[in-house]
């Protein structure tokens, strides 16, 4: 695994988790009654991004480093995952 083939595969893990993330935990202003003119009713009051963002971060770090050593380690290879025999 390159560098750059780590790199991506920690953005791709990330930005799903964050994706996942997002709508957890979120209080509309409808819910709270606290609606603010011009906005939507499904406007999130606080969204809490910060704290979501960190602790994508980490589990993405703990999910990250066991997929990078079984790739690394060879156990599991591209000729493993290969369904239709295309690749031998």
């Amino acid at each position: 695994m390159t560098i750059s083939a780590a790199f991506v595969l920690f953005a791709v893990l990330w930005f799903l988790l964050l994706f996942i993330a997002l709508p957890l935990k979120l209080k509309t202003q409808s819910e709270l009654g606290k609606i603010i003119d011009g906005t939507p009713l499904s406007a999130p009051e606080n969204p809490q991004v910060k704290k979501k963002m960190i602790w994508v971060s980490l589990i993405t770090l703990i999910l990250w480093v066991p997929i990078c050593l079984v790739i690394m380690s060879g156990v599991i290879s591209i000729t493993d995952l290969d369904l239709y025999g295309r690749l031998r």
